[in-house]
């Protein structure tokens, strides 16, 4: 098993329930296909670094979750036809000597 660190960028005129739903969604999937969530990071509403469909800002959210090689590109298919998600990237963490 690995540790990734997965990073979403929702869109900002969600309400806080669709929010909520979306983001529990995300993590229902690391869950389904085998991983472990280990850590939470809601980190609000924040600008964006350049314009994507018009938007200026988005909920910023991160999760580090443990998961076999296989999950990553899975959970990764689900989230890109997600209408609420602008933007996500998996990233593999190093493993601390």
């Amino acid at each position: 098993m690995y540790s990734y660190e997965l990073g979403i960028v929702f869109d900002p005129t969600l309400t806080e329930e669709e929010k909520t739903a979306s983001y529990d969604k995300v993590k229902e999937l690391i869950v389904r296909f085998g991983g472990e969530v280990t850590k939470e990071d809601d980190w609000g509403k924040r600008r964006l670094a350049y314009e994507i469909d018009k938007k200026r800002e988005g909920f910023y959210y991160f999760v580090q979750f443990n998961a076999a090689g296989d999950v990553p590109p899975e959970i990764e298919s689900r989230i890109r036809i997600m209408d609420e998600v602008m933007r996500y990237l998996t990233v593999r963490l190093d493993e601390e000597d």
